[in-house]
C-alpha cells in the first residue's frame, strides 16, 4: 500500500496545473476580445 501522501500529492499537483492552464486561458481570451 502506498501512502495516502504518496497519492494525493499528484492529484493536487494536477488540480493545480489545470486550474493555471484554465486561468492563462482565459486570461489570454479576454485579452484578444478587448
Amino acid at each position: 500500500m502506498l501512502p495516502p501522501m504518496m497519492i494525493s500529492l499528484p492529484f493536487k499537483l494536477l488540480l493545480f496545473v489545470l486550474i493555471d492552464g484554465w486561468t492563462l486561458l482565459i486570461g489570454s481570451m479576454i485579452e484578444g476580445f478587448s
